[in-house]
């Protein structure tokens, strides 16, 4: 009767155990999906924050490409506008350096009108005879005008050509 006891205490033993055991099954059981979806929302967060932080890095760099696009278009200019004044300013120099001064310019067209008006008085005294060296002894010699009328008591002076 001893052993029967003992048995049927064993078996209440056994009964409770599997009960218990049943309870920590679905207990674990519980706490897997729980365990679960905890880490779901942790990772879920943790995701959106990679997002925001994504975002945020993606707004930065375009704001970065936007200001390293203006620095070097300013650059662009600023070199631009310097090789510009520096070639207009070797232009002026040279211009200044190779063209004549106002008053020489004046002094040259003064010359000028001096020597046109010698040429023209130079042209009225014979200055547009053809005068060459003629025959083996290059006697002088020059163009006359066979149509124009011989003068002097002899008839022996000739108009030159082109008077």
């Amino acid at each position: 009767m001893a052993c029967g006891l003992l048995m049927e205490t064993a078996q209440t033993h056994q009964g409770l155990v599997d009960s218990a055991l049943e309870r920590l099954r679905a207990h674990t059981h519980g706490l897997d999906a729980v365990v679960r979806e905890e880490i779901r929302r942790t990772l879920v967060e943790e995701l959106q924050t990679l997002v925001n932080e994504t975002g945020g890095a993606a707004r930065a760099l375009r704001a970065l490409r936007h200001a390293a696009n203006l620095r070097s278009a300013a650059w662009s200019v600023g070199i631009a506008t310097l090789s510009s004044a520096l070639a207009l300013c070797m232009l002026f120099g040279a211009a200044h350096t190779l063209l004549p001064s106002r008053s020489e310019i004046a002094a040259l067209t003064m010359q000028r009108d001096n020597l046109a008006a010698a040429v023209a008085r130079l042209e009225r005294q014979g200055g547009r005879v053809d005068l060459r060296r003629c025959g083996d002894s290059q006697r002088y010699c020059v163009r006359i005008d066979r149509k124009a009328p011989a003068f002097g008591q002899h008839g022996d002076y000739l108009i030159v050509a082109g008077y």
